[in-house]
């Protein structure tokens, strides 16, 4: 494997569409690139070595947290945004967020600088304009409010936005409302469904209506996302696709992954 298998597949999804799917894993070694075709895992690239700790697909580009930069996808490869060591990354529409190990949260308009929104205690992710921390649930706009919760370990803003807690699975009403008790690591959302995950179990379902997924794995589910179909990752290396008929997987052999995003299809 090698940096250069990268550049035509990430050419590709972010250009001229074809029939595959290219997911990105964010592990100990780097940022892996996994090819799948419906339900069928196909091969896998190291995409960049690094120590990636985040990654998350925006409109165009691909953006990775590591513990020396915020990288972003360009002309084939990755370029350091100069925001420093970062713990999570995400899109609000084409801005990018990012978060530092102090908990420093920071916004990049496209092509342009980091501005300094705010401080918060230990953020997990980011995904839209929601953050997960150590504090609860955050909104980010001009700064950063607390919207509720405690101890939030993953937030979904694709449909009904989900928190991911250690007190259980929450969803978004008019206030927050538990789907799920439980303690909640992982969390993907699009108006067709929503995936939540725990160490020992992955679930589907929509605001209080939740039933166990039956996964091909004991190994702890640790990023979930949506494309054509239903994605994600455990601890270990696994990477799990349901493209409606069932949960297919394929080991990767990747030590210490983190997340996982898809481009947009």
């Amino acid at each position: 494997m090698s940096d250069a298998d990268i550049s035509l597949d990430e050419k590709r999804v972010y250009g001229e569409k074809t029939g595959t799917t290219e997911l990105y894993v964010a592990a100990d070694l780097g940022v892996a690139v996994v090819a799948v075709s419906a339900d069928i895992v196909g091969e896998f690239s190291l995409a960049h070595r690094c120590t990636a700790r985040d990654v998350a697909a925006g409109p165009d580009s691909l953006a990775v947290a590591t513990d020396e930069d915020v990288l972003e996808s360009a002309d084939g490869g990755y370029e350091p945004t100069d925001f420093g060591p970062a713990v999570a990354v995400g899109f609000d529409g084409d801005d990018l967020l990012a978060a530092g190990p102090d908990g420093a949260v920071a916004r990049r308009e496209r092509g342009g600088d980091w501005t300094t929104l705010g401080t918060v205690e230990d953020v997990r992710a980011i995904d839209g304009d929601l953050l997960a921390t150590a504090g609860g649930v955050y909104r980010v706009g001009d700064g950063l409010d607390h919207v509720g919760l405690a101890d939030a370990r993953d937030v979904a803003t694709g449909g009904t936005p989900l928190a991911a807690t250690d007190g259980g699975l929450y969803y978004l009403g008019p206030g927050w409302a538990k789907g799920i008790e439980g303690e909640f690591t992982a969390v993907a959302s699009s108006p067709e469904r929503g995936h939540a995950a725990t160490a020992d179990a992955l679930y589907e379902g929509d605001g209080e209506d939740w039933h166990e997924c039956e996964v091909p794995t004991d190994e702890s589910v640790v990023g979930v996302t949506h494309g054509t179909g239903t994605y994600a990752v455990t601890d270990q290396g696994t990477a799990l696709v349901n493209a409606g008929d069932g949960w297919r997987s394929r080991a990767l052999g990747l030590p210490g992954v983190s997340a996982v995003a898809v481009a947009p299809e």
